[in-house]
């Protein structure tokens, strides 16, 4: 890396979106496939039951993707700030920009992005991402990142999600990140083996199910959240603080295990408090078959031929 004109050269390099990513992008399809194939099956079903399906399985779905989708966003914790800042280093050229910080449960993205985007010349405009999912390596990443000379509160912001750095927020934050992905992907297990079971005769199995999907991703968001416990090291940019909140994906997670709970519990007291509405709940030809029965009527044969004196046949027609 050479200097030119004093200053630290700055090079190009691939953007990645703020919360978003090419693998949460693949789950989003993926689940809305699942949704329009049901939906082009829908007019196939006939009565109410159309409507009882359609709400099941969207929502089923619904709960499953939000799982799944959590894991690859950076929205778990945010702060921005808008701040009038140093840009480049050995240089006293400062920029009014918003700079934002998004930490997901497999690193950070900071984004910078100049008010106006163009100042001294050039489009201020950077969103760079920084990963410590296993396989990765955080300190190679900011290796590069210096080696490419982005600007001044990129490197700072990452600077500080370093092993090395005294605030210590890279360990706080990585492992209270692996533990809430390890229990989302159990939570996901569970929420796979509720749709199985709820669809055969076992509906207190399926809502148990339900409930143990619930706990665990409460637990990931509890284990997210043990970080607010720790003193956190303040960020600094000129002469404005970066204040981090909870995030979309934070508040998502908490709502979507709320509702497993709810649910859960809803299939569990029906059973045993209504058994048969439940089972009628569940499975609507239940009472298609009850109101067939009800309206049957029975068909009587007597013959007294061959020493037979009575000979009865009952058959609902």
């Amino acid at each position: 890396m050479t200097l030119w004109d004093g200053d630290l050269p700055f090079y190009h390099q691939s953007r990645r979106p703020a919360g978003f990513s090419v693998p949460l992008l693949i789950v989003i399809l993926v689940f809305l496939a699942l949704a329009a194939s049901f939906l082009l099956i829908l007019p196939g079903i006939r009565g109410h039951s159309r409507w009882f399906w359609l709400v099941r399985v969207l929502l089923s779905l619904f709960i499953g993707a939000e799982i799944v989708a959590v894991h690859f966003s950076a929205e778990w914790s945010v702060g921005r700030v808008n701040t009038n800042t140093s840009y480049k280093a050995f240089s006293a050229a400062r920029v009014r920009a918003h700079v934002g910080l998004h930490v997901g449960l497999e690193g950070i993205n900071i984004t910078l992005t100049g008010t106006p985007v163009q100042q001294l010349n050039e489009t201020i405009n950077y969103n760079e991402q920084f990963s410590w999912r296993f396989g990765e390596n955080y300190v190679e990443e900011y290796t590069e990142a210096l080696e490419k000379g982005l600007p001044d509160p990129v490197l700072y912001l990452a600077e500080k999600f370093t092993p090395s750095s005294p605030c210590g927020l890279y360990r706080q934050y990585r492992i209270a990140g692996h533990y809430a992905s390890a229990t989302l992907w159990v939570a996901f297990c569970f929420w796979l083996l509720s749709n199985a079971l709820l669809s055969m005769p076992v509906p207190l199995y399926g809502g148990l199910a339900l409930l143990a999907t619930g706990a665990f991703a409460l637990f990931s968001v509890l284990a997210f959240a043990s970080i607010s416990s720790v003193p956190l090291c303040p960020l600094h940019l000129g002469s404005s603080a970066i204040t981090s909140h909870y995030g979309a994906a934070f508040w998502v997670t908490l709502a979507t295990g709320v509702l497993c709970l709810l649910l859960g519990g809803a299939v569990v007291g029906l059973h045993y408090a209504r058994p048969s509405a439940l089972r009628t709940f569940l499975d609507r030809s239940v009472k298609n078959c009850g109101n067939q029965a009800k309206g049957a009527s029975p068909l009587n044969l007597n013959n007294q031929q061959f020493g037979i004196s009575e000979l009865t046949i009952s058959t609902n027609l």
